[in-house]
């Protein structure tokens, strides 16, 4: 038990123990130790409890994150769980997956000279905590309303609206293409960053109260806008973005170049236990082959991860800029340094070589940083005769996702687009141009984080609640 707070003075951060390096490169669980009853209310009681908290000002929930330290110092686990539940939807998964260093943690205002509250490992301790002591409950609402929305999408966006929206009493029907819940939650992240269990038992526990889940069903091939509309007084798209940023160049089409989604499903699906054809034949499965992932972000370093792990007999990470402007987590790069990733700093592809139609290598030029551009961000420029061949069996290219063209898959010329091709929406009611159909998540704000898909999910919930209790209010309003 913590005495008082403010302990940074005399306790050193310590995050979980991790696995060693020889040991997790050789399978697919979670690398993070948990932290002890004790420990975590040692690391909880670092917290300086400041009046402006600038871990919850960075936090895209504005997660109320000293209150829940403080109670965790304090042994009080199941007050802290209810406080860190009523702002998050997936406090477990964000515990794991946020980019802490970057958040909460990278702006915790103790940092200088004493380093940071690991409010990540304290966050993912209440709640695992939580659900080995019940205290989760599915959304159970006090009364039903007579009020039903239909969600395409069950990533966390349209999850954390599908939450919402029921545990204030209404229908609510969340459609997805795919055959599980949790979007890329459980087909884009690897097992050693989320293992699947923690995303399915949420998926179990929402269906348990009551929120009704359409798998397998495409938007536009087995269920119309038009029936969408009809079936329910309002519709949320939160499909997120799934169409991998290309990259061209000689040599593009030959076998073994692959996009990083569709390496990652099929690693995730064959864990998963699914038959995955594709990673038997080794078309999406590093082993015995010298891999080259092309990109310096998240996904990126979930790809070299996860070839370390298929026993790749090599892997390089191909990057055009330096390791301070990676623009993934550094606590992940670190991470996949341990393991054995040799990255290549500064080094932009060209193109591709190959042998009988099927890469042998990528050729790549260096890069020097130059000046600024009018973001701030320095300008990378080719350092001439500085091309090389880096030799490469697979090459994964993690250059980041882009929206699919949903107005054609939906069959909805009603829904318009911007210039990045996301979904149009007023800022301010979140609904796209077609009356009660509204958008949140990825598929609006461009690829990004899961909790700021949480976050829209949360905020989109309140904005259909308010279009459709208006509606119902209004005579005028329902005619229409």
């Amino acid at each position: 038990m913590a005495d008082r707070m403010l302990q940074f003075v005399r306790l050193s951060q310590h995050q979980p123990d991790k696995r060693a390096a020889a040991t997790r490169r050789t399978d697919f669980g979670e690398i993070y130790q948990r932290f002890s009853a004790e420990r975590a209310s040692e690391q909880s009681s670092r917290c300086s409890q400041c009046g402006v908290p600038f871990c919850s000002i960075h936090c895209p929930l504005n997660n109320n994150i000293p209150d829940w330290l403080k109670l965790t110092a304090e042994g009080r686990l199941e007050e802290a769980y209810e406080i860190a539940s009523a702002t998050n939807t997936f406090p477990e998964i964000c515990g794991r997956v946020c980019p802490q260093d970057r958040l909460c943690e990278g702006n915790c205002v103790i940092e200088k000279g004493f380093e940071s509250v690991t409010i990540g490992a304290v966050e993912k301790y209440i709640t695992d905590t939580a659900w080995e002591k019940g205290w989760v409950k599915p959304p159970s609402p006090v009364r039903e309303v007579a009020h039903s929305v239909g969600i395409i999408g069950a990533g966390p966006a349209g999850l954390a609206a599908a939450e919402r929206l029921r545990g204030r009493g209404w229908k609510v029907t969340v459609y997805d293409r795919y055959d599980r819940v949790g979007g890329l939650m459980i087909y884009g992240i690897p097992n050693f960053k989320l293992e699947k269990e923690v995303v399915l038992r949420r998926a179990e526990q929402f269906a348990a109260g009551g929120i009704e889940f359409v798998l397998n069903c495409q938007v536009g091939r087995d269920i119309s806008m038009e029936e969408l509309r009809a079936k329910h007084d309002a519709v949320l798209i939160a499909t997120g973005v799934y169409k991998a940023r290309d990259l061209g160049g000689p040599g593009a089409e030959l076998a073994g170049i692959v996009p990083a989604l569709d390496y990652l499903t099929a690693s995730n699906r064959q864990n998963l236990g699914d038959a995955v054809p594709a990673y038997e034949d080794g078309t999406l499965n590093a082993a015995g082959k010298r891999v080259v992932v092309i990109g310096g972000g998240d996904t990126a370093m979930d790809c070299v991860r996860t070839a370390i792990r298929q026993g790749a007999t090599s892997v390089t990470c191909l990057y055009r800029r330096d390791k301070a402007n990676m623009p993934g987590s550094m606590r992940e790069v670190s991470n996949a340094e341990e393991e054995g990733v040799r990255f290549a700093w500064l080094s932009a592809p060209e193109g591709f070589e190959g042998e009988g139609g099927k890469v042998s290598g990528v050729r790549a030029v260096k890069m020097h940083l130059g000046l600024p551009d009018a973001t701030g961000r320095q300008q990378v420029e080719p350092i001439p005769g500085s091309a090389f061949s880096e030799p490469a069996d697979l090459v994964i290219k993690a250059l980041g996702f882009d929206p699919e063209d949903l107005p054609t898959m939906f069959n909805e010329p009603g829904l318009t687009v911007s210039r990045w091709g996301t979904l149009s929406i007023d800022r301010r009611s979140m609904m796209t141009k077609l009356d009660g159909v509204f958008a949140a998540g990825d598929i609006v704000r461009g690829a990004s984080l899961v909790v700021w898909g949480i976050r829209d999910g949360r905020d989109v919930a309140d904005q259909i609640e308010s279009y459709v209790l208006a509606k119902a209010s209004s005579p005028a309003l329902a005619a229409e």
